[in-house]
Order: structure tokens, then C-alpha cells, then sequence
């Protein structure tokens, strides 16, 4: 990379880092007032909001990093522009294709930061997060319904055939990833009801198994009277502990407690793995799953989308109106993922489709961009 392309590339780092910042600061202090209101509740003091706001914060990074990329890439070539750097760079030699390989570069350092930050640092931090909330107001994660969260488990034979179909209803979760107000309802293949198990309390052993605590177990047992007519008996048997082998994990778990868009890959494709192996919808996870893919790509699309404001001169428009035109674009952006995210959901498109379309969208409307100021010269 040239000198030029080098002192390009650090200015619009440094913008975006700048924009990047101002973001988090803002949206940090009205998550802090947003924590106020539960200060006081158990043992949750300042400390612990202010612990909490700032592990949510790789979370805020993560989602604001396209829209802070635009318009900090924006701020850093209108002031070349305002001072006529810009046209003095162009004048040394630097055509478009220079200038784009030198934005390219900087976009591609920020999208895998984007990436990493997604991936390793966001979901265990947002977990972390809300482990330090939870245990330090002394309440559990709800379900999603009154009943509590339920969960679909099959176990098969060595063949892979259907052997045990069970639907699991957990009341809680609690900070520890031990479960609380089970039920477990177990089906044969035929989809017949052959038992009820009630606990009050299952903690995980850490191989495959969880610990089952103060059980209550309602079975159901078909058999014949002299007569030769079906019958079907109940039975009742309670026991204190007994081990419950199951391929659900903490983290499937914790993974279905979390909205879609805060869990990491990994988790988004075992969890899709898991609803599709037991025949359920999992089109939401899916989308989740490619918006994951796709997010980091939409860093260098908006950094393409903002070199051509450094080609518009003072008379065409202050720094001021660049960087309010950045805001609306970055704005416009983030509105087109998710309603494009939900009528790919409604019209059953292909996940990879419903994610890319904005960002498809926008790099067409980048191109073009670069294509008429290559004409206004």
C-alpha cells in the first residue's frame, strides 16, 4: 500500500473508532438510567449495573459496527474534502480503484473485528451479564410462555430410529444453568403417553446426564383383564434423586433462553441442528444463523457505500451534511435487515436471501455512486 494509501486508510480508522466510541457512550449511560429503576431490588447495587451496562457492550459494539464504519468513513473523507486533501491525493495519482483498495483495507480489518466480536467476545459476555443481574437480584430466567420453556428431546436406538419422544417444559433457569419446576412428558415412537416426571429441581453433571431431585413419576401401563380387553393402569412413584440421561445440555438451554441475534454462530448451528433433527420449525434460527454471516460482510459494503462523499466538494455539501446523510443511510440500513429478516420469515424465502438483500442493495447503490462521481470529474 502507498503512503497515501496508508494515510487514507489510518484517518478513516481513526473516524470510525471516533464514531464508534461516541456510540457506546451514549447508548452505555441510557442503559445505566434504564438500571436505575431495579437498584435496591435483592442485593443489586451500582456496582453491578454498572457491571452489567458495560458487559452488554461488546453487544452494542457488534450490532453498531456497520452503521460507525459508515459514518465515520464518511466524517474522515469529508474532511478531506473540506480541506481538499482529497483532490490533492487525486492529483498525486490516486484514481478510484487506489482509493478503493485503500477503504477496502481498513474495512476488511474492521469486519473481522466485527466477526471476532460477534463470535467469541459478545455471547459469553451478554451471558456473564445477565449472571451478574440475575444472581445479584435473586430471580431466574422466565420461559417464553406462562408454563415455562418447552423443549422438544428425541432419544434413538443404534440405528437412529425414534425410541423415546419427549417434550420438556422447564419452569426456570437459574443463573447456575440448574432447571427448576420440571416436566418431562415421555412418548413411545407411536407418539403414546407412557409417563409424567415431575421435579422440583435438575442439575447437570457435566457428561450427559441431570441430576433429578424430588420426583414425582406418573406412569402409564397398558395391559388385559381376564377378559382379554385393554386396560390401562396408573402408577404413581416418588423418588429423591435419580439420574435423567438426556442429550440437553446447559447450553441448549441457555442458547433457547437468548434471543436469536445475541447467541453466537456456533450455538445458532447446533441449536438449528437440535430443532431439525426433532422435525420443528427452525427458520427464525436460520435466518439468525446467516444474518451472523453475513453482518460482518455489511462493515466493508458501508465503508464502499461512503467513498464516494470524499469525491463531493464544499460547494456540494457541508461535513455536517455528509455525516447527517451518513446517519439516515446507516439508519435506512439497519430498518431494511430487519424488515427484509421478516418477510423472508413470513414468505418462507431462503435464509441467505432474506439476510443479503440489504446489503446487496447497498453495494449496488455504492457502485453506482462511484460510477457517477467517475463521470463528474
Amino acid at each position: 500500500m502507498t503512503v497515501v494509501g496508508r494515510y487514507l486508510a489510518r484517518e478513516i480508522a481513526l473516524g470510525v473508532v471516533f464514531v464508534l466510541f461516541g456510540f457506546l457512550a451514549l447508548f452505555a449511560f441510557f442503559d445505566l438510567v434504564n438500571e436505575l429503576d431495579d437498584l435496591g431490588r435483592g442485593a443489586y447495587r451500582i456496582q453491578h449495573a454498572i457491571a452489567y451496562v458495560a458487559l452488554t457492550l461488546p453487544s452494542h459494539v457488534y450490532e453498531l459496527m456497520p452503521i460507525a464504519a459508515l459514518i465515520g468513513a464518511i466524517y474522515a473523507l469529508a474532511q478531506f474534502a473540506s480541506h481538499s486533501e482529497f483532490t490533492a491525493m487525486r492529483a498525486a495519482g490516486m484514481g478510484r480503484t487506489l482509493a478503493l483498495r485503500g477503504v477496502l483495507a481498513v474495512a476488511a480489518v474492521f469486519a473481522l473485528l466485527t466477526a471476532l466480536i460477534g463470535e467469541v467476545v459478545a455471547p459469553p459476555a451478554e451471558r456473564l451479564a445477565q449472571s451478574v443481574r440475575l444472581s445479584a437480584i435473586g430471580t431466574a430466567i422466565g420461559g417464553q410462555f406462562r408454563s415455562g420453556m418447552w423443549i422438544k428431546d428425541t432419544l434413538r436406538d443404534a440405528q437412529g430410529q425414534p425410541e423415546v419422544v419427549r417434550f420438556v417444559n422447564v419452569g426456570a433457569l437459574q443463573p447456575d444453568a440448574s432447571l427448576e419446576n420440571l416436566q418431562i412428558f415421555e412418548f413411545d415412537p407411536d407418539f403414546t403417553l407412557r409417563a409424567i416426571i415431575r421435579a422440583k429441581r435438575a442439575v447437570h453433571d457435566g457428561a450427559s446426564a441431570w441430576r433429578l431431585s424430588d420426583i414425582e413419576e406418573t406412569r402409564f401401563e397398558s395391559g388385559q383383564t381376564l377378559d382379554r380387553l385393554p386396560t390401562l393402569r396408573t402408577r404413581i412413584v416418588k423418588e429423591a434423586s435419580r439420574d435423567w440421561p438426556s442429550d440437553l445440555g446447559p447450553d441448549i438451554f441457555r442458547v433457547a433462553m437468548l434471543q436469536p441475534d445475541r447467541m453466537s454462530l456456533i450455538g445458532l448451528v447446533r441449536y438449528t441442528q437440535h430443532l431439525k433433527e426433532n422435525r420443528q420449525n427452525a427458520e427464525r434460527y436460520e435466518i439468525a444463523l446467516w444474518r451472523k454471516i453475513v453482518y460482518p460482510l455489511a462493515v466493508i459494503v458501508m465503508m464502499t457505500l461512503a467513498l464516494p462523499f470524499g469525491y463531493l466538494q464544499v460547494r456540494a455539501g457541508s461535513i455536517g451534511y455528509k455525516v447527517f446523510a451518513g446517519i439516515m443511510l446507516g439508519v435506512a440500513f439497519h430498518f431494511m435487515n430487519g424488515l427484509f429478516s421478516h418477510l423472508g420469515l413470513l414468505n418462507t424465502w431462503p435464509a441467505w436471501l432474506s439476510v443479503s438483500i440489504p446489503s446487496l442493495f447497498a453495494l449496488a447503490v455504492a457502485m453506482a455512486m462511484l460510477g457517477r462521481v467517475g463521470r463528474m470529474r
